[in-house]
């Protein structure tokens, strides 16, 4: 019986405690639904690198490396068709060109200029004439602009999981 009773004192206990350690988490997801607009994986704005730290990171990937991460960025464009895919700003001049995991959610189209938090895959490819071509036509791009377009190009990529959109 003294044992049983031991048990149920750890019990309350380590209850109490855990009970304490949650209530910040729904404070946190409080600010975050408050603040964001959550498409696909649910995330949250903690731990996020700015998106110099990570275009520093992309310098030195190299076609096949993958780095799982989260970061901050503002969108630049976002597919005009259905915002299926959409670009950050990295810097003044570079940007990643983010796709969603399995297709599977898409962001509003009017998300230009608002500031992101994507967490995902960031990766270097190699994007053929035919995809870049696809993806200036769905950026509302003219004919004699998407005609232009003639070479291989190395892109910063990311495979976005969840993104969090400023309101």
């Amino acid at each position: 019986m003294r044992v049983f009773n031991i048990l149920i004192v750890f019990f309350v206990l380590f209850s109490a405690n855990a009970q304490q350690k949650m209530a910040p988490k729904g404070q946190q997801e409080d600010h975050v639904i408050n603040e964001y607009d959550n498409y696909g994986l649910k995330i949250d704005d903690s731990e996020a690198l700015k998106s110099g730290s990570v275009l520093s990171q992309y310098e030195n990937m190299s076609k096949n490396d993958t780095l799982a991460v989260k970061f901050s960025a503002k969108v630049s464009d976002v597919c005009k068709v259905k915002g299926c895919w959409m670009k950050l700003e990295l810097d003044a001049t570079r940007e990643t060109m983010v796709k969603f995991k399995d297709y599977g959610f898409f962001v509003p189209k009017e998300a230009i200029g608002k500031s992101v938090i994507v967490n995902g895959k960031a990766y270097v490819e190699e994007m053929s004439v035919e995809d870049q071509r696809h993806f200036a036509k769905d950026a509302g791009k003219s004919a004699s602009e998407i005609a232009q377009i003639k070479e291989v190009k190395r892109v910063f990529a990311f495979e976005a999981d969840g993104v969090l959109i400023k309101k």
